[in-house]
């Protein structure tokens, strides 16, 4: 019996080491699969490994030596295609093998060191260090190739450096803190890098908690409609509001519209909430008229976003059939921004809202270089005048001849008028003087939930 347990013992070592061979083997496979596609994944001009491939080397590396600390270099030049528009795509590509051929050297100097060129001008370093100056040096030895480059154009690199806390990070989660990092500095030619620190870090972190938040949140309603009251300012009179919005999360409490809406222009997201936010207004106003009572215009606020938005004019005029709300009582306020992306597309789809009787109304007017063309080009129903127009007009004469004038110009133009930010009685009695009515600004009323604003009506 002994005699056959130790028989039994042997063929299940020998099927183990069988199998375990087998999965060597398999891992050995996977493993030269890999490093042959690499090979076959380098780019043609500049011979170093593009992003998969570097991924995967650059990973390798960093599971491979858990005691080193890492950083990820990330280099980007702002306005390249121009660069090669002004001096020519064969200078522009002569320029990036010169950028690779630094970057080569640097990986057979330096151990447990990977590069790649991960399209167009946007390359990236993976590489072991023990000071941060190390890595400073690295970027100014390629920055000091590029400023000698011979080519009959200004060239502006920026550099994000991303450095491993703590437990090793995925590479690819490097190379998102590096690409932040690199952001903060781009085109500006008074910083060629910068670090991901801690700002940043919080700031990813608050990115990545709105796109994850963000359909929760707008199925479970949290998201509020506020309403800033616009006012006549010689009786006091409520003759208008603005829609905003504020996130009410049931474990961080309110988030400012600050930290979301470039979180939620980026990924699109705008596009929802704005339109939650219309529907909201056409409630409201709906739930007025049908208690008898006439609603003062209450103004929503259009993302530039909507410019990529096909469905923009008809989602407005189907909230105003579906709640039987005229336009009037939703009038639109757009920023300059809102006509930068397709300036052509959004005058032609303001045209047609206005033509279904939408009110057009631009807003932070005087804080565009292009606002003047707007109003040329363009025809407003209204003009919401900056609060930078009147924030020193008590100690700044030029201030208070340009907001005279432009007072002046608007009237002119049959342009109905409203002053943002008024704070201050002296600024009420001068805008009075001008011959401006209409104001907003905590000198009357703050934001306050719809609700309250219902009850000021």
């Amino acid at each position: 019996m002994e005699k056959q347990n130790r028989q039994m013992d042997v063929v299940d070592n020998s099927k183990q080491n069988t199998e375990a061979g087998k999965q060597e083997l398999y891992l050995y496979s996977l493993r030269k699969m890999a490093e042959d596609n690499v090979e076959r994944n380098k780019s043609p001009l500049t011979r170093l490994q593009n992003l998969r491939s570097f991924f995967y080397t650059g990973g390798e590396i960093i599971r491979e030596n858990p005691k080193e600390q890492f950083a990820l270099i990330a280099m980007d030049i702002a306005q390249f295609k121009a660069v090669n528009e002004f001096c020519g795509r064969d200078a522009g590509d002569a320029l990036l093998a010169a950028i690779a051929e630094v970057f080569r050297e640097l990986d057979a100097e330096r151990p447990m060191t990977i590069s790649s060129h991960a399209r167009a001008d946007v390359f990236a370093m993976l590489t072991a260090y023990q000071e941060e100056q190390e890595l400073v040096d690295i970027v100014l030895r390629i920055k000091k190739v590029i400023d000698e480059f011979p080519i009959d154009c200004k060239v502006l690199p920026a550099f994000g450096i991303a450095t491993a806390q703590g437990e090793q990070p995925a590479i690819s989660y490097l190379k998102d803190c590096a690409t932040m990092a690199l952001n903060t500095i781009k085109g500006k030619f008074y910083a060629s890098y910068a670090f991901f620190d801690e700002k940043m870090r919080k700031q990813q972190m608050m990115e990545k908690k709105i796109e994850n938040n963000i359909v929760t949140a707008l199925k479970n309603g949290e998201f509020a409609l506020y309403i800033q009251p616009k006012v006549d300012m010689a009786t006091g009179q409520i003759v208008g509001g603005e829609a905003l919005v504020r996130w009410v999360d049931p474990n961080y409490g309110v988030i400012s519209p600050g930290d979301f809406l470039p979180v939620l222009e980026k990924n699109g997201f705008v596009i929802d909430l704005d339109t939650y936010i219309w529907e909201q207004v056409f409630q409201m106003q709906s739930r007025l008229l049908s208690e008898g009572r006439k609603p003062v215009p209450v103004s929503v606020n259009v993302s530039r976003v909507h410019a990529f938005d096909e469905c923009f004019c008809d989602t407005l005029c189907r909230l105003s059939e579906q709640y039987q709300v005229e336009p009037s009582y939703v009038p639109l306020e757009l920023t300059e921004s809102a006509f930068l992306w397709d300036e052509q597309g959004m005058y032609q789809r303001l045209e047609t809202l206005q033509s279904k009787g939408f009110i057009a109304s631009m807003d932070d007017f005087g804080t565009g270089f292009s606002t003047m063309n707007m109003l040329k080009n363009q025809s407003m129903d209204e003009v919401k005048v900056d609060q930078t127009f009147i924030r020193d007009l008590e100690t700044n004469e030029k201030s208070r001849i340009m907001i005279r004038h432009t007072i002046r110009m608007l009237q002119e133009l049959d342009t109905d008028i409203i002053v943002e930010g008024v704070e201050t009685e002296e600024q009420r009695k001068f805008l009075l003087d001008c011959g401006c009515k209409a104001a907003q600004g905590y000198l009357f009323y703050r934001p306050m939930p719809w609700q309250d604003f219902v009850a000021l009506l």
